[in-house]
């Protein structure tokens, strides 16, 4: 699905008293900077003159002040929650811990605003704000990948989907983390002004129009430290260490004492995600990392990576990655700088989680080395998200994709 497929129809009509191009930033005490700067600048500036249509910026306190940043600045916003009863869109940027409740006076304000036809935005964070306030009870939502199965876990009503770099369910968007939140706030112009309109902000900005993929080439091997201490971490460290070999969720659900049903409850519980998906992802980044740090063909690394066939590879790797393992080598060496050996890195240790060793215990694992040439480390997310890693694919996921 295209990211400028239009978005569905909100599903409450505007109070008279809100307005369109009214656009409310809620910050709080504790926010990153990066993040709290992006809907600022998209919205708070005005570009008429390169053909960018001109948004009204209200940026509100969502409590007492001053607000501190995380860099130790103090910041004094001009509004404060009642100015959000004017805004057509509210966007919460961050929210500064996952395991803190946000103000309560904050969430009347963002259910109010959704009652009352507003659409409702939270970046990286800003997603959990959303989920307190209940805006995503039963809704699809994303977040930063390393934040998606605690926000699972919390809010099991919430369908979070950490592949993603944001999600478009109408009059509510979530966004993942960082540099994807400058993805959302295009794609809120390019839904209001259209593409032209878009492209546009983004030249001004110096940021592609649109970024395919999602976050699946930044994700980890790892899991929420609270799996440490469940007896599920075992099975779960079992299965990171024989990903070469051929089994299925029924293999782990035995190895844990489990019915299938059980242990698929437990594990979406702990984890935020099936288990089989999680395998079938667990597969995937063991298959990416050999065709960066080998030179073992396609089929060998298919059963390496405990795919019963070369097809099954080539099919999860492109759903996932958007591209085919051949390309996406070939991709990934031709930006590799000038004279670099061939050689495959040496192996890293990736964390995984295990009871012998509290929480987090580490075990050897084939793992990537920093990728040169602009690509992220495989595994960790890369400040510089926008260098180009696959062939075009949508990273937006929409209402309409069912």
């Amino acid at each position: 699905m295209s990211q400028d497929s239009a978005a569905p129809e909100v599903a409450r009509k505007l109070s008279g008293r809100r307005r369109r191009e009214v656009v409310a930033v809620l910050l709080f005490s504790g926010g990153p900077i990066f993040e709290s700067s992006i809907p600022l600048s998209v919205f708070g500036i005005d570009r008429q003159d390169a053909g960018v249509p001109r948004y009204r910026l209200l940026v509100c306190a969502g409590e007492e002040g001053p607000l501190r940043t995380t860099g130790g600045l103090e910041l004094t916003a001009p509004y404060g929650l009642e100015a959000i009863g004017r805004a057509g869109t509210v966007v919460v940027p961050a929210w500064r811990s996952i395991t803190s409740p946000p103000p309560a006076d904050a969430l009347d304000a963002l259910r109010r605003a959704h009652e009352e036809g507003a659409r409702i935005v939270g970046l990286c964070t800003g997603a959990f704000v959303l989920a307190a306030a209940g805006l995503l009870d039963g809704r699809p939502a994303t977040t930063h990948w390393m934040y998606a199965p605690t926000l699972a876990k919390r809010y099991p009503s919430v369908h979070v989907d950490p592949r993603e770099l944001f999600v478009d369910d109408g009059d509510v968007l979530t966004s993942a983390g960082t540099a994807a939140g400058i993805d959302l706030c295009l794609h809120i112009v390019r839904t209001d002004h259209g593409a032209e309109a878009a492209g546009a902000l983004a030249r001004r900005l110096v940021v592609p129009p649109r970024r395919s993929g999602g976050q699946e080439r930044y994700l980890d091997r790892s899991l929420p430290e609270e799996i440490g201490s469940d007896p599920l971490a075992e099975v779960v460290a079992w299965a990171l260490e024989h990903l070469h070999e051929q089994f299925d969720v029924e293999t782990l659900a035995a190895r844990a004492y489990m019915s299938r049903r059980t242990f698929d409850r437990r594990f979406r519980s702990l984890t935020g995600s099936a288990p089989l998906q999680w395998l079938i992802t667990q597969r995937v980044l063991q298959a990416q990392r050999l065709l960066e740090t080998s030179d073992y063909s396609v089929d060998e690394v298919a059963g390496r990576c405990g795919f019963r066939s070369p097809v099954a590879l080539r099919g999860h790797f492109r759903r996932q990655l958007g591209s085919s393992p051949a390309a996406y080598r070939a991709a990934y060496r031709a930006r590799r700088p000038q004279g670099e050996s061939g050689v495959p890195a040496p192996a890293v240790e990736a964390v995984v989680p295990a009871q012998a060793s509290g929480p987090q215990a580490r075990r050897p694992a084939a793992a990537a080395a920093t990728a040169p040439g602009g690509l992220p480390e495989p595994g960790k997310p890369h400040s510089d998200a926008y260098a180009p890693g696959r062939p075009a694919l949508p990273g937006q996921r929409s209402v309409h994709q069912a």
